[in-house]
């Protein structure tokens, strides 16, 4: 792309790669960077899953144990089962497509779900409201001071519940600041962009692989395009 063109480029929605940065930086001198919303997002939605399957590992571990001792003992091993009928580990594994959603769209069995994983894991429901409210942020249309001010009032909070992983979520916020912040300017994400690679992906996977890329490229024009 020859240069003209590329100082042309005003905005460029990207992930949170320092090197695609870097790129973009060279490449396109006079562009804006707007680091995606989803992708910062995906931080907090990553460290839910973390703290779930961390607590799911250790409900694995006790359900061994009460095996083990049921045996030992001669006695017939009944786990511990919820209200709703889940076990501990059912419990913990079933939670993952609630914990990804907003309340407002959870189902009659999803939300009683959640009212026994948060009673029993008060550290998961810390997380999920945490990551609500930085969805609250992104949707509130208000101007990039504000939004700075609101950023940094929910890192604050983040860094007060003291785990390591929120804390590596705040670090990774404070060290892209500038790129985040962009987005309040024009809104722009490139979810347009990730939901075509999905479909690319997925339409390369139909033939395992591609020899003929003048071809596939055809077909993916004419279908896609």
């Amino acid at each position: 792309m020859p240069l003209y063109m590329r100082l042309r480029v005003r905005e460029i929605t990207m992930d949170l790669s320092p090197t695609m940065q870097r790129i973009a930086k060279h490449c396109f001198t006079n562009a804006t960077i707007v680091a995606d919303r989803f992708h910062v997002q995906r931080l907090m939605n990553e460290a839910i899953s973390d703290l779930r399957i961390e607590h799911r590992w250790k409900a694995i571990a006790q359900d061994n144990c009460e095996r083990a001792l049921a045996k030992e003992t001669g006695f017939t091993y009944m786990p511990f089962v919820f209200r709703n009928g889940d076990t501990r580990k059912q419990l913990l594994a079933r939670s993952r497509h609630l914990l990804m959603k907003n309340c407002t769209k959870w189902t009659y069995d999803q939300k009683m779900r959640a009212e026994i994983l948060f009673d029993n894991y008060p550290d998961i429901r810390e997380a999920y409201e945490m990551s609500m409210e930085l969805t609250g942020i992104y949707n509130k249309h208000s101007i990039k001071d504000a939004a700075r001010l609101n950023l940094a009032r929910w890192c604050d909070k983040l860094e007060r519940i003291g785990n390591k992983i929120f804390s590596t979520i705040k670090d990774t916020i404070y060290n892209n600041t500038d790129e985040i912040l962009n987005f309040w300017i024009n809104r722009s994400t490139n979810a347009y962009a990730e939901s075509f690679n999905a479909k690319v992906k997925a339409f390369r996977s139909q033939f395992r692989g591609v020899s003929d890329i003048p071809f596939f490229i055809f077909r993916l024009s004419t279908i896609l395009a």
